[in-house]
């Protein structure tokens, strides 16, 4: 049985062994821990196998259809046979280093596949006047890490606000986030007044008149919560009552009326989706705003407004609030001391420096990032939580992009001192020597499914009911760190570069052919956090 497809996947697998076995339901699963990869490497469990044919027996027909599966986007198959446990699978394994060891695609380029439109990210806590503190950092880095994974994915990403060039950004400059800044211009100008037009002739707006203890600025106030039942609208918090509207609450929403504006689906707004990535302590302000904007402005692009809400953070003991930019400087300080305890008293220039600056925004990014996006976050300031040594953090995961930088500038200059011959083309690689059960992890549960890790870290699916959507942004951090387990655990049992033997040639090339596209899902994955790979720690 053939099956079509490009650079075989574990999606486009288990669905061809699903086929394969004739059910609707879903049989089969990757396997993924160690004990397990030495017998099979997909298994369809006994109680499926129970549930789905009579007492359990697959018939051999169905049996034979698995084994001669074969296509572009399906992995090799050796053997399937029927075991306690199940219907087990092995695949070829040389053959599939063959397949998956050949270059990536360019990490610039939209992934094969790729999806199309616009996405505009609304991050309200880069609005906020008082100083930007950890839960509006985890809110921003949310969206600055979903924006390089759509646009990964071919996405066209608008980003609102605009930074304000009236206030320092240093902290984000520090993080390296990338946002767009300005003022605006005329155009923004033109859309406030029409709002304030579209304001004065909207049925659930009222004068408001100033006096002694009323609130300053307000042009009108709105009912929100009358439109909120008319329209049936779930998801919103009851509260929701009158809105006083002000010059920059009319500001706010212009932006994001420009933003779908802008977006390039073929100039449709109807095609751009907005999620607005708050934090929980801002939404209830942020579907004030959401309301007011379905009320001036009852095109289909309001009605795709999404939230993606984040979980508070919350500081152990805090002497008093903590600032964004505080936070940053204290994790650098403590990377500092950690990487002396490790390395010894560092030299203050400006490679030293620039390395603990790329430590310091992988420790916080992964702090912030690893943990499912609704979920709350505890930051422990006052203990030295960042450590070189911690297999959970993003010095961690640096620290083996380093390792492997070094492992491939020491080969390189062995090559250039004629110690050993330049790495051969992958045709000429004989992945048969690769018999270490570290090697098939890396290949197995990093290589293979890295394309579809970073697909699924940027679906955006629909609310179930009401208006939350919930992303997988926690899922390239913790794909990182496996992987960084995986390939610490491999290179600390096996010595790479060998003694320059002819004979050893064919396994040591064929390991770092392996090892040269770990390193590249290594530089792709980064890429999407904005951080470099390190060429030396």
């Amino acid at each position: 049985m053939d099956v079509d497809g490009g650079r075989p996947g574990v999606a486009a697998t288990l669905r061809a062994l699903n086929g394969a076995l004739g059910r609707p339901a879903a049989l089969w699963v990757k396997e993924s821990g160690a004990r397990n990869l030495r017998h099979r490497d997909f298994l369809a469990p006994r109680a499926a196998l129970n549930a789905a044919f009579p007492g359990g027996q697959v018939p051999p027909e169905a049996v034979s259809a698995v084994s001669s599966l074969r296509g572009p986007a399906v992995l090799p198959l050796r053997v399937c046979q029927q075991t306690p446990a199940g219907l087990a699978v092995q695949v070829r394994r040389p053959e599939a280093f063959q397949r998956l060891l050949r270059p990536l695609p360019d990490p610039a380029s939209p992934a094969a596949g790729a999806r199309t439109g616009c996405v505009v990210l609304h991050c309200p806590a880069l609005r906020s006047p008082a100083a930007l503190r950890p839960r509006h950092l985890r809110s921003v880095l949310v969206a600055d890490h979903l924006a390089q994974l759509l646009r990964a994915q071919g996405v066209s990403v608008r980003l609102v606000p605009a930074l304000s060039e009236e206030r320092s950004w240093d902290v984000l400059r520090q993080l390296r986030v990338y946002w767009p800044s300005g003022s605006g211009g005329s155009s923004l100008t033109d859309a406030v007044s029409a709002l304030k037009a579209a304001l004065g002739r909207c049925p659930y707006a009222a004068a408001y008149e100033q006096g002694p203890g009323t609130a300053e600025g307000v042009i009108s106030k709105v009912h929100l919560k009358s439109f909120v039942e008319q329209q049936s609208l779930l998801g919103y918090d009851p509260n929701l009552d009158v809105l006083l509207v002000t010059e920059g609450t009319l500001w706010s929403l212009a932006e994001l009326q420009e933003a779908v504006l802008q977006c390039p689906a073929k100039g449709q707004s109807s095609c751009c989706s907005i999620v607005h990535v708050v934090n929980c302590e801002e939404e209830f302000q942020l579907q004030q705003l959401d309301v007011l904007w379905r009320i001036l402005d009852p095109g289909a692009h309001t009605a795709l407004q999404k939230y993606l809400v984040c979980g508070p953070v919350k500081v152990t003991n805090p002497s008093s609030p903590i600032g964004a930019d505080q936070y940053f400087q204290l994790r650098k300080h403590q990377m500092y001391e950690a990487s002396v305890i490790k390395y010894g008293e560092l030299a203050h220039d400006e490679a030293w420096t620039e390395v603990i600056d790329t430590l310091t925004v992988a420790a916080i990014r992964f702090e912030l990032l690893s943990t499912a996006h609704r979920s709350q976050i505890t930051l422990d300031l006052e203990n030295n939580s960042i450590s070189t040594k911690g297999t959970k953090s993003g010095a961690f995961v640096m620290y083996n992009c380093a390792r492997l930088a070094t492992l491939f500038n020491t080969f390189q200059r062995a090559v250039e001192q004629g110690t050993y011959p330049p790495l051969p083309p992958v045709s000429e690689l004989n992945f048969s020597c690769l018999r270490e059960e570290g090697e098939w992890l890396l290949l197995f549960n990093c290589l293979l499914p890295f394309p579809e890790v970073l697909q699924q870290a940027a679906q955006l699916p629909p609310p179930s009911k009401g208006i939350r959507i919930t992303a997988n942004t926690e899922t390239v951090c913790k794909f990182l760190i496996q992987l960084s387990m995986d390939f610490s655990s491999y290179y600390n049992r096996v010595h790479i570069l060998g003694e320059p033997f002819p004979h050893l040639f064919d396994q040591m090339f064929a390991r770092l052919q392996l090892l040269g596209a770990v390193k590249e899902v290594f530089h792709s994955a980064l890429a999407t956090l904005h951080l470099p790979a390190l060429s030396q720690i």
